[in-house]
């Protein structure tokens, strides 16, 4: 993935209105030349005026090609903030991300023209001046981009490196700044600071690394450059003193080797400068695929077949969320995920219901891909609980109808009462109709559970997904979250993510993760 694939980014418009400029620019280098020793050899003041003329024009070109792109920059900078901002994780990349896309834009791409029209416009004339000086440049120009290249791996690498170590620390400095409160309130905010310290020394050390390779790299190409040009200048030196060639010819070999090698060395040192732009492109690309709208794919009966993963991974980063998982979920099966936190469940309901992409293997629905299947067909086939369900700002009964929006208050009722949340809902205000605040405030973290999945039973799919329904509750409220789920799960394909005994019970096969991997399986 590189920046010309963001949406915007139109790579090959903006060389094809560079490649004029560069052809230019590369026939005044020679102009300038050819006046340059005109005016020396021997002295004459007559090219002079030309000279200057020409000089002129070359700032001209410059000027225009770097005012092409920079405009062409700002552009494509628009369009994909545009796109960033109507995606969910996008803003984060609109200031840090796209800026590091400038290089890119406005640096290598005008210097990747530059440097497909320069060199071969110079060399012609080298080699019409002095076949032996302009074929020793030509076995020597490639060792530029061959050395540029291997140094450009590593500089990929670190960079890579250097952005996942920003990203993390934004993320986790976000998360810190959303939950100070909290952090408070059990005094961990000191541990929270040590971790912060920890994640910015990590990336102040990529960052280094990134810069130390840079400025190896300039010196790399510098070396190979000067080399390749003292190969030329000394024989040519040679052979002026034993008058082999002459004085006009060998000047303009000497003036004019160091302007073949010149772009190639400027693209070299414009790669690693846009080298962050890569890394961006990467992970904005990544962002805006995960929302791209999908095209319309199979259909398929409610509840059909069974579900299928086959070598399932996912990796956040450095870090694999699942490694290899492989299971079967019968249709009418209630599987259970157990496993210590960060083992792997959450991220496993994520992929069954397409929200996270697996980086490897599939998931087969009834023997269909689940990347075939029409996704909002599918997920009107699941109902969800998530570990810690949203409540809106609205009545009790609009949020038991989030999944159901035309449901009857007869058959909202009906779902309170079997999710065993008719009496706490009787008891407020106005009874169903009571507004919440936002997230449910005002109910406890049980009462907020029971509603959630009065929303499942509602929504009454065939498939079922549940999300650690009872983790931080006291005795009571478990109780009645777990005798609601146990009605809910009768009769469904359901896969809940559990702990505790109570929910185990009711299970048909529970599967034990840990560190994304599937270690035991035990048949109740």
């Amino acid at each position: 993935m590189t920046p010309a694939d963001l949406p915007g980014v139109d790579r090959r418009r903006l060389l094809c209105a560079l490649a004029p400029l560069a052809v230019l620019h590369g026939a005044l280098v020679v102009a300038q030349a050819e006046l340059l020793v005109r005016a020396l050899a021997p002295p004459d003041a007559g090219p002079l005026p030309w000279l200057a003329g020409v000089v002129a024009l070359r700032a001209l070109t410059s000027w225009a090609a770097a005012a092409l792109a920079h405009r062409a920059a700002a552009r494509a900078k628009a369009d994909v903030r545009a796109a960033l901002l109507r995606v969910r994780g996008g803003p984060t990349l609109i200031v840090r991300g796209l800026d590091a896309l400038d290089p890119y834009l406005t640096g290598y791409l005008p210097q990747l023209a530059a440097a497909a029209a320069v060199p071969p416009l110079v060399l012609v004339r080298l080699l019409t001046a002095d076949a032996a000086a302009g074929l020793t440049v030509m076995v020597t120009l490639p060792l530029i981009p061959i050395f540029g290249v291997l140094v450009g791996r590593y500089t990929r690498d670190a960079t890579r490196l250097q952005w996942r170590r920003l990203e993390r620390l934004g993320g986790h400095f976000r998360d810190v700044l959303a939950g100070m409160s909290t952090l408070r309130a059990f005094s961990r905010t000191a541990h929270q600071e040590g971790e912060v310290r920890r994640m910015a020394e990590a990336h102040r050390r990529a960052t280094r690394r990134v810069l130390r390779i840079a400025f190896l790299s300039a010196l790399v190409l510098e070396l190979v450059a000067t080399l390749s040009v003292a190969l030329v200048a000394v024989p040519v030196g040679l052979r002026l003193l034993d008058g082999d060639i002459a004085y006009r010819t060998a000047l303009l070999v000497i003036v004019l080797t160091p302007e073949v090698f010149l772009p190639l060395r400027a693209l070299g040192s414009r790669f690693h400068a846009s080298a962050e732009a890569l890394a961006a492109a990467e992970e904005t690309a990544r962002v805006l695929g995960r929302a791209a709208p999908r095209p319309t794919g199979r259909i398929l009966p409610p509840g059909d077949g069974d579900i299928r993963l086959e070598d399932v991974s996912v990796r956040y980063g450095e870090r694999a969320a699942l490694d290899r998982v492989s299971l079967v979920i019968r249709r009418g099966e209630a599987v259970a995920l157990t496993g210590p936190s960060g083992a792997g469940k959450s991220t496993l309901l994520a992929v069954l219901l397409g929200l996270v992409t697996p980086d490897e293997g599939r998931v087969l629905v009834g023997g269909v891909d689940l990347r075939d299947l029409d996704l909002a067909a599918w997920r009107r086939q699941i109902a969800w609980v998530p570990q810690t369900p949203h409540l809106f700002a609205e009545s009790v009964a609009d949020n038991v109808r989030l999944g159901a929006p035309r449901a009857s208050a007869d058959a909202v009722d009906r779902a309170l009462a079997a999710a065993h949340a008719r009496g706490f809902v009787e008891s407020l205000p106005d009874g169903p109709d009571t507004v919440l605040g936002e997230r449910g405030a005002g109910l406890s973290a049980g009462q907020r559970q029971r509603i959630a999945l009065a929303r499942a039973y509602l929504r009454d799919a065939p498939i079922l997904l549940l999300d650690e329904p009872t983790a931080r509750l006291d005795p009571d409220s478990e109780r009645a979250v777990v005798q609601a789920a146990r009605g809910l799960l009768r009769g469904r394909t359901a896969v809940l993510v559990a702990h505790r005994p109570a929910l185990l019970a009711d299970a048909d096969r529970v599967i034990r993760l840990s560190d994304g991997r599937v270690v035991e399986e035990v048949r109740r």
